[in-house]
């Protein structure tokens, strides 16, 4: 290691400390002591300046026993590892009738009794999960230690805030969706396996004083089923079931009875996103099988429904006039294309229900389509209007309630980021922690 580099004339004297060196450590009530860097990264000791100190049990002015050195992980600096060496003082108690003899400097500030991480290398650390996307192997490297190490420093102030059960209160609107969190084997843990490949997450989608809806993820629970969101539901309680009065899902039965049963008081409302991804589903179905009736193929290029595929799938309202053209033309060149033309109208008009300004005439055409669509002669269209129909309810509540699963699905996206970051997890209860902590559920 390189010779360090001194930025006192004499260990504790207070008139010697480098102001520049104690600005550039940032540690507030410390001062820098020497710096070296070598190979392995920086070492910086630094000590608390000198003074009087009581006995913490009995107040009487304490003797001076020497020094003792704890060594820290810091946060890196300049691109290297930092070890921070807190060169602690000890103390005597000279009162004879004080059970305490000696006791040793101690500061939660700077770190934890029996700590190996400064506290703000744990903060660092969180945040750097949290806000920039970082893996555990990432913060490894910067911090020049191993996997398990990092994770062991992180995982308890993670399981801290997982058990906190206030980061439940207020929630008034709240999501549900299914989430695969790895595609192995289904064997139980105990097993050799991960368990279920599929996760239920809970989404808070309360609206702000502003307005704003701030999702965040509350909990992520092995399988998706009735009983799965149920059970959840009953170990928050009466008062937060109670307090929750919208809940948006997609159309999946477990979840819309678990609903039914634990959150009597909410209204069930259907997502947006998964009502208008069913009508362009049919459009997809119809398409195909006409062409393949027509042609005896599956689409090709200069096919006239192939060559419209990705178009059909857009809203009309934001077609150029090129592309709509180019629709009209692949209809027309068929007359069994009237099939596809009709079954596009009806997606169009399943759309546009949402796009209404107004909510009320938007829930008209919502009622029209749940009227309509079941007697469809074209049998794609008559299945999406029969399962309309049976989410009537709370297909139309949309339209009272403006709620939607966007939330939801926006906290499924960052899930899915950090599970293609890390290349996959192992251990279902870190991956929630971890998704805790990016998905804002956890009150750090």
């Amino acid at each position: 290691m390189d010779h360090p580099t001194s930025c006192c004339r004499a260990l504790g004297a207070a008139d010697a400390y480098c102001d520049n060196c104690d600005v550039l450590v940032g540690l507030d009530g410390y001062h820098v002591l020497d710096v070296a860097r070598g190979p392995e990264g920086m070492v910086v000791r630094v000590e608390s300046p000198p003074g009087p100190v009581g006995c913490p049990d009995c107040g009487v002015r304490a003797t001076s026993r020497g020094r003792r050195e704890h060594r820290l992980v810091d946060i890196p600096a300049f691109g290297v590892p930092v070890r921070l060496v807190w060169v602690k003082r000890t103390w005597g108690c000279t009162e004879s009738s004080c059970l305490r003899r000696s006791f040793t400097e101690t500061d939660e500030r700077l770190a934890p009794p029996r700590s190996t991480w400064t506290t703000r290398a744990r903060s660092w650390a969180v945040g750097q999960l949290r806000r920039e996307h970082a893996t555990v192997h990432g913060l490894a490297r910067q911090l020049g230690l191993g996997w398990d190490t990092v994770w062991s420093g992180i995982e308890p102030i993670l399981s801290a805030a997982a058990a906190d059960e206030s980061r439940f209160t207020g929630v008034t609107s709240l999501g549900v969706d299914e989430h695969v969190w790895h595609h192995v084997s289904t064997k139980a843990p105990e097993d050799g396996g991960r368990g279920p490949k599929e996760l239920t997450g809970m989404v808070d989608l309360t609206c702000d004083e502003n307005g704003q809806v701030r999702a965040r993820l509350l909990d992520l629970v092995p399988g998706r089923s009735k009983k799965a969101y149920a059970d959840w539901l009953t170990e928050r309680g009466a008062g937060f079931t109670a307090g929750v009065k919208v809940a948006t899902l997609d159309p999946f039965h477990g979840y819309k009875a678990a609903i039914v049963d634990e959150l009597a008081e909410a209204t069930a409302v259907l997502d947006v996103f998964h009502v208008v991804a069913l009508g362009t589903k049919c459009v997809d179905e119809v398409r195909r099988r006409v062409q393949q009736a027509t042609t005896g193929h599956r689409g090709r290029k200069g096919d006239p429904l192939y060559g419209i595929q990705n178009i059909l799938r857009a809203g009309e309202e934001n077609l150029t006039d090129k592309q709509r053209a180019r629709i009209q033309r692949a209809f027309a060149a068929d007359e069994a294309h009237d099939e596809v033309d009709l079954t596009w109208q009806c997606a169009q008009q399943l759309r546009s229900a949402y796009k209404q300004l107004d909510k009320n005439e938007g829930r008209q055409i919502a009622e029209r389509v749940v009227a309509t669509f079941p007697t469809c002669p074209i049998p794609e269209i008559a299945r999406l209007g029969r399962t309309l129909r049976k989410w009537k309810e709370a297909f139309l509540a949309y339209f009272t309630t403006g709620a939607t699963n966007g939330g939801t699905e926006a906290i499924n996206g960052l899930v899915e980021l950090h599970r293609r970051l890390a290349r996959g997890f192992k251990n279902r209860s870190n991956y929630r922690l971890r998704m805790l902590l990016i998905g804002g559920g956890l009150n750090l």
